[in-house]
């Protein structure tokens, strides 16, 4: 893998720089962004906690290594699966088109297209079942921020794509000048189609759209004639077009294309103002300039290769989510459908119950301007539908939002946003499923059931009712700066629901039934996908009261009783036989594959031990990034940046405990020095001059201050943050 990563920085360098200069600069972060890490499959049990059942692939990673810019539109990325989470997974070797849509997420993966020759003659054992697609290999394929490259073996064709914001840039360079061809598979997504267009609207044009629930728009103009378009299954589920290029030019073929979700006037609008009559190179020179840009605001040194690597490469993966949605001309088709225009870039809903612990913070700390924005078109959507948006479970616009109002984004409708925020916390059929229920009980119920599974349907009681106290608690912080004095008393005083769930008979976060007893069926082992707890098992989320720990700790009878049942979470061996795909990689019943318990390893600061954090801590930075034979595979889903941004966090040495405190836990970083430059142009600098990662003191502008946590006012004034360790 090293020596293909040579090759992309090379290959970039002679592409971006050999017709540019003068407009740029050699890379020097984005060479350390490996975009495959996270492709390839995570299959050792002593990580996983488990073997793979047979057929099963892991749920780690799931990450695409295509082209993007920061929080773009487009993700343009090549297909080996459809189905799978991103599309494209590492130990395939055929790729069935390239898709221009991506989160990793089991969804997107819009409008298929691959350049083929002569396809019915080229068709291999391998995809014989398949009418097109064509073997490759990692040999003869690169990638880089903005960049991806493959060479197709059965086509003859070597492939070269980049983007913008809106657009994608194909460039195919063919063996054969003749019969060269290209397949628009739009009957394909990793959503199901349900209706597709396409015409040809001039020589050399082609536009129209796909349908997955919402249409996808696109304006396609290539530098060469169209011979013919042929559609020679019009109408079936399974149809597609092949357009037939004329012969006789030479040289690549090049395919421009604008995406739109408004239409395709707007999707020509946008590749004529984003890419237009730029030549390939200068749109590759463009968008590496850009993640320079973004990647440059922390600049370490110290740490090993792979350190660097994997701080740069978990940098990058942080900023591909939330998805930009409106067009050049401010049109957005919004939460009713409806066409839009709007002052400010239009984004699609964050994925808030893996993001909002740290990618949402990371988002505003770097660029501010995409978290204000995705701030205005969350209330957007609240304004349309009633309420804020919320992601698969609990109700964390509340921590994302007061969040980043409290580390000083305030342009937005403060107020406005705060009463649609009140109504997620307070009203049923809506933003909390069984609101009414936690109001009036200070918690959620569970079924009695007899033999529960892996897949027993409930109301993941437990994990709601800890998740709401701390969405209550959040909301509670924004209720104070605006100094509405009764709603804060309420949502403080219904934050401490979390104790609710505590039983000290087990010393667990237990299920409890309507009548107040507690679940009898319980096994805190048994991991559960929403049986009294969400994607985890008792251990996981025994330990999530980030907003209380004080509280938490007294709980387990004080800091001993607290730390007896800390170190058991890390020690007590995990039951291969409990098999959740996405319950993995565990250290004892600690999982850092899955989110709710990644606050967990930072908990022993609360009780003046950050040694025993941070030997776990390092445990997980060294170990499970990076991982394999070829160090590709992730420890578990990155979740639209969440693992990612995990990293980057603990490899600096600053980690936002609680998300909604303008406030950040210190830890030992994994460099010697790490210079961050705030989004308003301050520099923090954080320096360990020892060797040790045991943090005996910290320093913050030279003054030693009590306790483990710094404000974030350091990154508004900027300033040093000096960790001494032994």
């Amino acid at each position: 893998m090293r020596c293909q990563l040579r090759n992309v920085i090379s290959l970039m360098a002679i592409m971006v720089f050999g017709s540019t200069a003068g407009k740029s600069q050699t890379p020097v972060f984005t060479k350390y962004v490996n975009t495959f890490i996270g492709t390839a499959p995570l299959t050792d049990p002593k990580i996983l906690g488990y073997e793979l059942p047979e057929g099963w692939r892991s749920w780690a990673g799931l990450t695409f290594p295509g082209s993007s810019m920061p929080n773009a539109m487009v993700q343009l990325s090549p297909m080996t699966e459809y189905g799978s989470g991103a599309g494209y997974e590492y130990e395939d070797t055929v790729i069935y088109g390239f898709t221009h849509t991506n989160k990793g997420h089991w969804n997107l993966c819009n409008l298929p297209i691959l350049p083929v020759s002569n396809p019915g003659k080229n068709l291999s054992a391998l995809n014989k079942d398949t009418k097109f697609g064509s073997t490759f290999s990692h040999q003869r394929e690169s990638a880089a921020p903005g960049f991806y490259q493959v060479y197709l073996d059965d086509y003859n064709v070597n492939v070269s794509l980049t983007s913008t914001l809106r657009a994608g840039y194909h460039k195919y360079e063919y063996k054969n000048n003749k019969a060269r061809q290209i397949l628009f598979d739009l009957a394909k997504a990793n959503n199901k189609v349900s209706n597709w267009c396409i015409e040809q609207v001039g020589a050399s044009v082609l536009q129209g759209y796909q349908q997955t629930g919402e249409k996808i728009y696109f304006y396609a103009q290539l530098n060469t004639n169209i011979k013919s378009l042929d559609i020679p299954e019009k109408g079936k589920p399974n149809g597609y077009a092949m357009i037939h290029l004329a012969d006789g030019t030479k040289g690549p073929v090049e395919l421009k294309i604008g995406l739109s979700f408004v239409s395709i006037e707007n999707a020509k609008q946008n590749l004529q103002a984003e890419i237009g009559g730029k030549s390939f190179s200068d749109v590759v020179a463009e968008g590496t300039q850009k993640w320079e840009t973004l990647l440059s605001t922390i600049q370490v040194k110290g740490g090993t290769e792979k350190q660097k690597q994997m701080l740069y490469s978990s940098l990058y993966r942080s900023f591909l989510w939330p998805a930009l949605r409106s067009d050049v001309n401010g049109q957005f088709t919004d939460a009713k459908n409806n066409l839009a225009k709007a002052d400010f870039n239009y984004y699609t809903e964050p994925s808030l119950w893996d993001t909002y612990r740290n990618k949402d913070v990371l988002l505003g700390m770097i660029s501010p301007d995409v978290t204000l924005n995705v701030i205005k078109s969350m209330k957007d959507v609240g304004e349309k539908t009633g309420f804020i948006p919320t992601f698969f479970h609990g109700d964390h616009g509340a921590s994302s939002i007061t969040g980043a109002y409290l580390r000083g984004i305030d342009d937005f409708d403060v107020k406005a946003t705060y009463q649609l925020l009140l109504r997620n916390a307070n009203l049923p059929n809506g933003a909390r499923p069984h609101i009414t229920e936690y109001i009036e009980k200070g918690y959620i119920a569970e079924l009695d059931i007899a033999n529960p599974h892996v897949e027993t349907k409930g109301t993941a009681g437990v994990s709601k009712t800890l998740e709401y106290a701390y969405d209550d608690y959040s909301l509670a912080q924004m209720a104070k700066k605006l100094g509405d004095t009764a709603n804060y008393r309420i949502l403080m005083a219904r934050s401490k629901n979390y104790k609710n769930m505590f039983d000290p008979g087990t010393r667990f976060m237990r299920g409890k039934l309507k009548n107040g007893d507690w679940i009898k069926n319980f096994d805190p082992q048994y991991p559960y996908y929403e049986y009294m707890y969400r994607e985890a098992n008792a251990w996981q989320v025994s330990f999530f009261a980030p907003h209380d720990m004080k509280g938490l700790i007294a709980l387990y009878g004080g800091e001993k009783g607290f730390e007896a049942k800390l170190d058991s979470l890390f020690t007590v061996p995990w039951n291969p036989k409990h098999i959740a795909r996405n319950v993995e990689t565990m250290i004892g019943q600690y999982c850092h594959g899955n989110q709710p318990d990644h606050e967990a390893p930072f908990s022993y600061h609360f009780i003046g031990k950050p040694e025993k954090s941070q030997k776990i801590l390092d445990t997980i930075l060294n170990n499970l990034y990076g991982i394999g034979e070829d160090g590709l595979a992730l420890s578990g889903m990155d979740d639209a940046g969440e693992m990612s941004s995990w990293y980057v966090f603990s490899a600096i040495g600053l980690y936002p405990f609680s998300a909604t405190d303008a406030e950040y836990i210190v830890t030992a970083p994994l460099f010697d020095e790490v210079k961050w430059r705030a989004s308003n142009g301050k520099m923090v600098t954080i320096s360990k001059p020892g060797k040790g990662r045991a943090i005996t003191s910290i320093k913050v502008n030279g003054k030693k201050i009590d306790g483990y946590f710094v404000s974030h006012d350091v990154f508004l004034n900027g300033g040093d943050i000096e960790i001494i360790t032994r």
